[in-house]
């Protein structure tokens, strides 16, 4: 069987450093033989002194671009680091606790096996998250994944969970270049335009008030309409 690269990426802004350190320090204890790079997305205080000790890689935006962009970035450091990125696996993981560490097994499984090129994590798969999800942020979520599926042609369970793990040629056929929230339709997009196989998987999100507070807005998909329709990055 090959052996894997695995890369977890968390992108970074302003976060609580103890919520922060505590997601760190849940995925060295479960996956210790996995590298982690954190993408320091521009933040006000430099993150870095407080990550002393962790042995994470550690990049940094001088200023604050976008979690699209700061994932992009961590993709073109795998690939300008690693000859046979082929063996290589890149998860997206957030930094502000809502996402269970345990859902990455789930994640990379159907990659290892070579039942996909990316694997997209789902809400609404299973009965692990569903119940959970706060009735405002239940309908906007089902709002966007109609929208999502008449825009991208892709029709999944879910829209903008930022759980996903992809493999090498995932890696290089997705190149991001809408920095902000539009980057995970673009994902999509470029899913279909590319020929990538792609499977959905149940995952688990803790919903936190801190967690609520740093994700997306209400209002955020109005502004991701706007950078879909008027950039024209659905073709």
């Amino acid at each position: 069987m090959t052996e894997y690269n695995i890369f977890i990426v968390i992108p970074v802004y302003n976060e609580d450093i103890d919520i922060l350190r505590n997601t760190i320090t849940k995925l060295l204890d479960s996956y210790s033989n996995y590298s982690i790079i954190v993408v320091d997305d521009g933040s006000e205080k430099n993150i870095r002194p407080h990550l002393k000790g962790f042995p994470v890689i550690f990049l940094r935006h001088k200023i604050n671009l976008g979690q699209g962009a700061a994932l992009q970035t961590a993709s073109s450091y795998i690939l300008n680091k690693k000859d046979n990125v082929e063996h290589c696996i890149v998860v997206h993981f957030d930094a502000d606790g809502q996402h269970d560490q345990s859902s990455i097994k789930t994640l990379v499984e159907p990659i290892i096996k070579g039942d996909a090129d990316i694997v997209l994590g789902s809400r609404f798969l299973g009965n692990t998250t569903q119940n959970t999800i706060p009735p405002l942020r239940l309908r906007l979520l089902k709002i966007a994944r109609q929208v999502n599926n008449v825009l991208t042609g892709v029709h999944l369970s879910d829209a903008h969970n930022g759980l996903r793990a992809m493999n090498g040629q995932a890696i290089k056929k997705i190149k991001l270049t809408q920095n902000r929230f539009a980057h995970a339709t673009e994902i999509i997009t470029l899913i279909r335009k590319s020929g990538l196989k792609y499977i959905e998987v149940p995952v688990t999100i803790h919903y936190t008030d801190y967690s609520l507070h740093k994700g997306q807005r209400s209002t955020g998909a109005i502004n991701i309409l706007f950078e879909l329709f008027i950039k024209k990055i659905i073709k």
